[in-house]
């Protein structure tokens, strides 16, 4: 119900897509013409002007059962929060896909485990103090310009803000429970101000303006990092995620495959999508299971070899590399790596 974007997918999810459709999100942060912001008003000749013009309904011609702990209030057009007083025991509240410009009056909902403002017109972070029980937020697809006023929210678990206007990763101090952030589709370019989230295991920054990796070594439990479509030219920073296991780093700029040293635990390795000439330096990762590496300009048969010791190997993706034009193609990895059942989006027949 949180997820709401791609990237929070499983890895099972994401085998039936293309490799080099995978990512965060299918919008960019860049793109400046969508919910375009003037001044603080929202330009109505903009892509999103239909929803804007619809009119807000009164919460008064909506029926709230006071019993209800799943309380389900997706695309009511509801205008503002108001009168939800009612929802006591209320453990869940979706509100996605509303008219809402303001996080307002959830003061008596206490007992409220997960929020989901996803898709709304939100501008800031407010109003959240009271939900000390609150474990995941999600308020993607809004037009916040900044994390913050969470201070309160020490259980939160589960953090979804992908598709808003944030410049930078700040304000998270206090959130030591937190286990995924999820920032894909911003305009963040600094990795930074992650230090004291030591229980986060997934961290999505797809689709952002960063250019380098660092500032991660406090995240000894981390075991899924993405960082897709972005600025980035050297794998680095990466010597103290020891537990990581899922790294992607598709359609950034990468040239070389290197700083893999000590993620010897790593079972999914995305570099699609780069200007990477040569397989190298990963035939340590031995419980490698899936090598997505399409779209770059491997040209060697001989760098294969560098995969063989990852018995577990099942899937690789090799599509749009000068290797593809060998007329064996399909045969010569099949003969090289054994223990392959997918080749690109195709799953070998026996």
């Amino acid at each position: 119900m949180f997820t709401g974007n791609m990237a929070s997918l499983s890895v099972g999810e994401l085998q039936e897509m293309e490799v080099d459709r995978r990512g965060e999100s299918e919008e960019s942060g860049d793109d400046d013409t969508r919910r375009k912001s003037i001044n603080g008003d929202v330009d109505p000749n903009q892509p999103t002007a239909t929803i804007k013009e619809e009119s807000p309904v009164d919460m008064d011609t909506i029926t709230l059962d006071p019993e209800e702990e799943d309380v389900d209030l997706v695309h009511c057009r509801i205008g503002k929060i108001e009168g939800l007083e009612v929802l006591q025991k209320a453990k869940t509240l979706s509100l996605r896909q509303n008219l809402i410009k303001k996080i307002e009056n959830l003061e008596s909902l206490s007992s409220l485990r997960e929020l989901d403002l996803y898709d709304n017109q939100i501008r800031k972070l407010e109003n959240l103090s009271h939900l000390k029980e609150l474990e995941v937020l999600d308020v993607s697809f809004n037009i916040l310009r900044k994390v913050e006023n969470m201070e309160e929210l020490t259980k939160l678990k589960k953090l979804f803000v992908v598709h808003n206007k944030v410049t930078a990763i700040s304000n998270l101090d206090h959130l030591t429970e937190l286990e995924m952030l999820e920032l894909g589709s911003n305009r963040i370019r600094v990795i930074e101000n992650l230090d004291a989230l030591s229980s986060l295991q997934s961290l999505f920054l797809g689709t952002n303006k960063i250019t380098k990796l660092q500032n991660l070594d406090s995240l000894h439990n981390l075991t899924v990092l993405s960082i897709q479509s972005n600025r980035i030219t050297k794998i680095e920073g990466l010597q103290n995620l020891v537990n990581l296991k899922e790294l992607y780093l598709s359609h950034n700029g990468i040239e070389v495959i290197e700083g893999l040293e000590n993620n010897k635990k790593l079972t999914t390795l995305d570099v699609a999508a780069n200007r990477v000439k040569k397989i190298e330096n990963i035939s340590h990762l031995t419980e490698l299971q899936e090598f997505w590496m399409n779209d770059n300009q491997v040209d060697n048969w001989s760098d294969l070899d560098e995969l063989k010791n990852a018995k577990s190997l099942e899937t690789v993706y090799l599509e749009r590399n000068p290797l593809q034009k060998d007329p064996q193609y399909r045969r010569k990895i099949m003969l090289a790596l054994p223990s392959v059942r997918q080749i690109d989006a195709t799953f070998i027949r026996f």
